[in-house]
Formats: structure tokens, C-alpha cells, sequence
């Protein structure tokens, strides 16, 4: 078969080596090719390996010049919270003279002030701003992402934030796979009466589904929002509904969240800063993924998740930017790596395992990207680089060369090629 597309002068490279979940000593095993090329045919990739590819090569097919430069999967940002209205930079004089964010959010803030901005917002605003993070997000190498619902805390905002991941999903091309998170706080007008929030949010979890807006359904399980009994109701009925449960767990105060993940068989506990021992071996004897958010801690200057205890007991891992307007403000996904690297203490092959196939299993679509392999679509970052070390040795700077999307150039040398480069 001929393929339209070739990428050569390839480098290096890297790619995982091992189906997922990848867990333990083969988190930090990753394949490596010199002198590589890359085949495409129909947004797939046909072909990969080293030396000569003339066999592939035909009068139309395209070639691109990697310039011996790194190439890599197109990351996967498995965490984010894409759709809000307005910002919250107001509250950071707060946080940096350490009021705590469930004081915060006492007071009215956090996710009070943007869910107020974000159900006054349009849906065509906030189509406009989160596509405006999505070319950041692009541009820094992420192909695909998880976005969450979250800041409606009401039947109508929540659908118009899932319609607009929907809508953005025609627009442009990180692929986008929405989760409900009506759990994310209990709005006001239910304070003292969590309860029928919950059967509200059972029923929105039920017309959401029939309209096939969501995948998955999250829940923030932490203290003084959403105990573990109320998280473990909520998640059942989205097993019940066919949504696949998520949970923000032990972030803050240790609950037992994770323990909840296991039990409800959802794809990733994230967090997980103050994961209590027994859990963390409940994870490693399961198929959910510890999704673990570095900026986070580093925004809120809060202490990280022990991804080495994890990653060392046999927990897959994965990494994510909690991309938000409260905690983690930053559509920097190379940054999330290089934080990884030097807090959380990562190598980096567990890295590129963390931010490629782990994150692909935990989204259920490890069978179409997370790797570069043939048959998998052709998501693809050069970067300016010649090994991956360098790449968070070289902290705080965008190291993107160029991004494909399903083998067409969609950022280039700076600058987002809208509608792409066949």
C-alpha cells in the first residue's frame, strides 16, 4: 500500500513498548528507533521503523522532514476542566497568603464565582474561550483530551457545557471526550439538602446519556463536598446508566476515594496526594489508572502525589494538567511533564508511558492512539530536541516543532494551521 504521507529523517524515535495498563519496572521501559520513518495512509499510520521507505513511497505521497529531531505520540491530557466562563485571578492574592481553597469556596469563591460566569456565559462564548485553550493546548503537543462538565451545577449549564465539547469536537482538532461532572460541588440553592441534588444529577446523568453526550461521569469525593457514601451512589448509578465513572480522590484530606474507584470499577482515581496505604494496593490489584495532576500541587503549592510508592507498589499511572481556572490555571502540558520529572520524580519513560498509552487505556480508546504503531491513528509531535531528557531537563518553554493529527500538520513552527495540511 502507497502512503500519502512519510515522515523520515526521523531522529529518534519513542514510543511505549507494552500494552496497558503499563504498571511497575515496564512503566520505565519504552521502544526506541534511530534513523525512523513514519508511513501514513488515511490518518493511520501504515508504517513505522528505520532506514529506507521507498517501498511506501509513491508519485503522490507527501514527505515531511523531521530534521532529526525527537518524535513521540501525540500526548493525551486525561483530566481537564476545559469549559468555564470568566477567570479567577482575583482570588490569587488570597491563595498566595494562604487561605485555604475550601475557605475559598466557603466564602463563595472557587467554583461558586465560576460557576455563576460560566451559567451567565453563551454558549457560543465559551465555545470562543475554550477554543482559544485548545490551540495552547495543541501547540504544546496534546492531540487528544478529557473535558469536563462541572461549573453549571444545574441541568441546563451542564448540557450547554457538554454541548459545547461536542461542538468543539467539529471545529478543531484535539479530539475531545466529555465527562459529566454535575458532582464537581452542591450549589447553593441545595446546600443542606445534598440528596436531591443527588437524584437531580441521577436524572441529568440519564438525559445526557440518551443524547450521547458523555462518556464518563466524575465526582469530587472530598470533605465538606461529597462524602464517600454520597461518591459511591452517584458513581453506581452512572454504572447503572452506562457512563463510566471517574473521581477526584484523596486531594485534599485522605476519604478513601480510591478505595470507592476500585470498587465501582472506574477508569482513573485522580489526585490522590493523601491515598491511604491499602488503597494504594487496591489500585495496583486493579485495571483503574492513578491520574495524578502536578500542576495542582504546584499552582496551590500543596505537597505531590508519591508517584514513585505508587508506580513502585505496581499502580499504572498517568499524568494530566487539571487544566482550570481555580487550581491549575495552565494550559502548559510540557510543563506537567517537566514537573513530573523533578517532583514527582519520574523517569522519563515512565513519563512518556504517562502521558501516551496509560492515559489512552484510562480514556478507553488505547486502541486507536497512545502509541506509534501501525493501525493506530497517525497522532504525532516533533519536538525541537534530540532526546526525551532534554525535553524536561529544559523546563518552562515550548519544545514543539510540529503536531499531526491523524496525518494531517495541524501546528507548525509556532503557529496553529487551522483546517491543517493534508
Amino acid at each position: 500500500m502507497v502512503a500519502e504521507l512519510i515522515i523520515h529523517h526521523i531522529g529518534r524515535l519513542i514510543t511505549p513498548k507494552h500494552l496497558p495498563p503499563v504498571k511497575g519496572k515496564q512503566m520505565n521501559e519504552v521502544h526506541e528507533i534511530k534513523d525512523a520513518f513514519i508511513a501514513v495512509a488515511d490518518g493511520y499510520i501504515l508504517a513505522c521503523g528505520s532506514g529506507d521507505y521507498q517501498e511506501y513511497r509513491g508519485k503522490k505521497t507527501r514527505l515531511y522532514d523531521a530534521c532529526g529531531k525527537l518524535v513521540l505520540p501525540g500526548f493525551i491530557d486525561s483530566h481537564t476542566h476545559l469549559v468555564f466562563g470568566g477567570s479567577r485571578e482575583r482570588e490569587f492574592a488570597e491563595k498566595v497568603a494562604g487561605v485555604p481553597y475550601l475557605e475559598i469556596l466557603k466564602r463563595g469563591g472557587g467554583i461558586f464565582s465560576t460557576v455563576e460566569q460560566t451559567r451567565a456565559m453563551s454558549k457560543k462564548d465559551l465555545i470562543s474561550q475554550a477554543n482559544r485553550s485548545l490551540e495552547i493546548m495543541l501547540g504544546f503537543g496534546v492531540t487528544t483530551a478529557e473535558a469536563k462538565s462541572g461549573y453549571g451545577l444545574d441541568i441546563e449549564t451542564e448540557i450547554k457545557q457538554l454541548e459545547v465539547i461536542r461542538d468543539l469536537n467539529q471545529i478543531q482538532p484535539i479530539e475531545l471526550l466529555p465527562t459529566y461532572l454535575g458532582a464537581h460541588a452542591i450549589p447553593k440553592e441545595y446546600q443542606g439538602n445534598t440528596a436531591a441534588y443527588i437524584d437531580l444529577m441521577i436524572e441529568t446523568m440519564r438525559v445526557i446519556k440518551s443524547r450521547d453526550l458523555a462518556i464518563f461521569t466524575d465526582v469530587f469525593c472530598e470533605d465538606g463536598v461529597y462524602t464517600t457514601a454520597e461518591s459511591l451512589r452517584i458513581l453506581r448509578a452512572a454504572n447503572e446508566i452506562g457512563l463510566i465513572p471517574k473521581i477526584h480522590a484523596d486531594e485534599i484530606v485522605s476519604t478513601g476515594g480510591a478505595g470507592i474507584a476500585v470498587e465501582v470499577n472506574a477508569s482513573s482515581a485522580d489526585h490522590l496526594m493523601a491515598i491511604r496505604a491499602e488503597d494504594v494496593l487496591r489500585l495496583a490489584n486493579s485495571q483503574t489508572v492513578a491520574n495524578l495532576l502536578p500542576g495542582t500541587s504546584f499552582f496551590l503549592d500543596k505537597p505531590y502525589a508519591n508517584a514513585r510508592h505508587l508506580i513502585d507498589s505496581g499502580v499504572a499511572v498517568a499524568l494530566a494538567s487539571d487544566y482550570n481556572p481555580g487550581s491549575s490555571p495552565s494550559e502548559n502540558f510540557q510543563l506537567i511533564m517537566q514537573l513530573a520529572a523533578g517532583k514527582l520524580r519520574m523517569s522519563p519513560a515512565e513519563i512518556l508511558n504517562a502521558v501516551t498509552i496509560n492515559p489512552a487505556f484510562e480514556l478507553r480508546i488505547a486502541d486507536s492512539v497512545g502509541s506509534i504503531e501501525p493501525g493506530k491513528k497517525a497522532d504525532i509531535v516533533i519536538l525541537e530536541a534530540d532526546n526525551l531528557e532534554y525535553v524536561l531537563y529544559h523546563y518552562g518553554i515550548n519544545h514543539t516543532k510540529a503536531v499531526f493529527k491523524k496525518g494531517v500538520l495541524v501546528f507548525e513552527k509556532g503557529r496553529v494551521i487551522r483546517g491543517g495540511i493534508q
